[in-house]
């Protein structure tokens, strides 16, 4: 069992750059994808990105490409999100998941990934 713990949530301003972690703890020895979705009040939960470890890729969806850079330390398992160019529109809960198979394709919806964090919050205002 994999747990996931987020952190680096908050306020900012539009055009402001922040960099969200997520910490993975427990059974982390094959976890090839690690990915970020996010929930805007009222919405569903929506795919952000996925890194895979090897070999090295990221995947991204469109409305963040070029601003959202997702990462990862595989040696203190955790990954990051860095996001730059914040607009008000990129307010959400923020979670980190792990899926115990490589994605190669932006994920559908959730049922890919097997373990889930409870969340950051990310605040962007205009």
């Amino acid at each position: 069992q994999v747990q996931l713990v987020e952190s680096g949530g908050g306020l900012v301003q539009a055009g402001d750059s922040h960099r969200l972690s997520c910490a993975a703890s427990g059974n982390t020895f094959n976890l090839p994808t690690i990915g970020w979705f996010r929930q805007a009040p009222g919405k569903p939960r929506t795919f952000v990105a996925f890194i895979n470890w090897s070999p090295p890729s990221a995947v991204y969806e469109d409305s963040v490409k070029g601003r959202f850079i997702i990462s990862r330390d595989i040696k203190t398992n955790t990954a990051f999100l860095e996001m730059n160019g914040l607009k008000p529109e990129d307010t959400a809960v923020y979670y980190c998941a792990a899926s115990k198979v490589q994605l190669l394709t932006p994920p559908e919806g959730v049922g890919d990934f097997d373990s889930w964090g409870r969340g950051t919050q990310v605040t962007v205002s205009s």
